[in-house]
């Protein structure tokens, strides 16, 4: 079964708790605070998987946890830190944020991605000895993992993709050029599910394929099978269009080219626009000595009309007979001359900032600002300790957009409403700034 669209829920292991201990030693009286900080949780990490092709494997789990950071412990012993758990998805696989579906992150690179992070581990009460607090008895829980709902898209990553017709030779002709073996056969949508096979245009040089199963007119609004297999050639760099040259399927060629170009256009725009070579398929029932079929000195008023609109858009023409593997070196020569003057596979970048990542849960109406014993202000609440967890507080650039992000919150102003003042003590988790109006 072929599946390459699914929803999946992710979760970061939390951290472990800071705990409440003093040092317990023979002959020393007092000893002072040494409760162990808690352990990081997991993360949660994507990872390609070279051998995999099918987002099948997240059929029956469709929940993946990391596990949570240990607690401290005594002798200031740091907790475990969680193990992180990665996730194998093929490559090309598309993140998407289950409930905006904007992008997260685009799985064609082939590096690991951490989706989510693992909460920050607690402190122990070590931490907050002080020459005036000399003995304190509380400790920093740890911070909550970053969890969310996640839709997983796959959009294969090859060079050339083949659209056309049902039976118009598409998975014919990328058996002919290449190892791959699709499913062949005298009958309409023999192809089921996207195809990939690797054309060699000689020594260590080749090219990627893609065979999707057969649009037909009317795909747009959901009829036949190949519009919802479409997304499998949007990073092509250019296209293949297999039209019936001979006519066998009681179609003119110029009207197969036609609704294949207009469900292009209706799916996307910018893959109808993409460089496109057109493959007259079938040519070998077009004339009687096959050996001179390419050049087919009388065409039928069907192909010369085919060739006239083939022209008048600058899509080269190639006749073959995939079946008879007639005329392939010199399509297969046309199209590695156009994918040497294209850019790379199309790749996607990220829709969702920073900013937008910290603020989409609208939690910032949830913090609260209270005076502390003395006299420091104290800001907690799950939104700014999501917030103050991805901060690398040894980065400027960091620290700016963890301003702004305060300032956009209103936690500043709320700050001032409370009456810090400059240089008045601020806590937020487990750091402490100065306050500088």
């Amino acid at each position: 079964m072929f599946i390459d669209k699914i929803k999946i829920y992710v979760k970061a292991g939390n951290g472990g708790n800071g705990i409440v201990s003093f040092r317990r030693e023979k002959y020393v009286a007092k000893g002072g605070p040494d409760g162990g900080d808690g352990g990081c949780g997991g993360n949660v990490i994507f990872r390609v998987d070279e051998g995999a092709n099918t987002l099948l494997a997240f059929r029956y789990k469709r929940k993946f946890v990391a596990e949570n950071g240990g607690d401290g412990g005594g002798a200031k012993f740091h907790g475990k830190n969680g193990e992180d758990i990665v996730i194998l998805v093929p490559r090309g696989t598309i993140l998407r944020d289950a409930e905006s579906e904007k992008i997260l992150h685009d799985m064609a690179d082939g590096e690991d991605f951490v989706l989510c992070h693992g909460g920050r581990g607690g402190w122990g009460n070590r931490h907050f000895a002080t020459p005036t607090r000399q003995i304190p008895r509380f400790a920093k829980a740890g911070l909550p993992g970053e969890e969310r709902e996640v839709i997983l898209e796959l959009k294969m990553i090859a060079d050339v993709g083949l659209a056309g017709l049902p039976s118009a030779g598409k998975s014919s002709l990328l058996a002919a050029l290449s190892s791959a073996r699709p499913k062949i056969a005298d009958y309409h949508f023999t192809t089921l599910e996207p195809n990939l096979g690797v054309v060699s245009t000689g020594g260590e040089s080749g090219f990627v394929m893609a065979d999707i199963p057969g649009l037909i007119e009317g795909a747009s609004e959901g009829l036949g099978l190949g519009h919802a297999f479409l997304r499998h050639i949007e990073r092509c760099r250019m296209l293949v269009q297999v039209v019936d040259i001979s006519g066998s399927e009681g179609r003119t060629p110029l009207a197969d080219f036609e609704t294949i170009s207009a469900e292009l256009a209706k799916f996307s725009p910018e893959l109808a626009a993409r460089p496109r070579i057109v493959a007259a398929n079938k040519a070998d029932l077009l004339v009687d000595d096959e050996a001179e079929f390419i050049e087919i000195p009388e065409l039928s008023p069907e192909a010369a009309e085919l060739e006239l609109r083939c022209a008048a858009l600058g899509y080269p023409l190639y006749y073959i007979s995939a079946s008879r593997k007639m005329g392939l070196s010199e399509l297969v020569d046309g199209i590695a001359a156009l994918l040497r003057t294209l850019p790379p596979v199309l790749t996607y970048e990220s829709e969702i900032t920073p900013e937008e990542e910290v603020t989409v849960d609208e939690g910032a109406a949830d913090v609260t600002i209270r005076r502390g014993d003395d006299a420091s202000f104290i800001v907690e609440g799950r939104w700014v300790e999501a917030l103050i967890n991805r901060v690398n507080f040894e980065d400027r650039e960091s620290l700016m957009y963890f301003e702004r992000s305060l300032i956009k919150a209103g936690i500043i102003d709320r700050l001032r409403e409370a009456g810090c003042e400059e240089g008045d003590t601020v806590h937020i988790a487990d750091v402490e700034f100065d306050f500088i109006d």
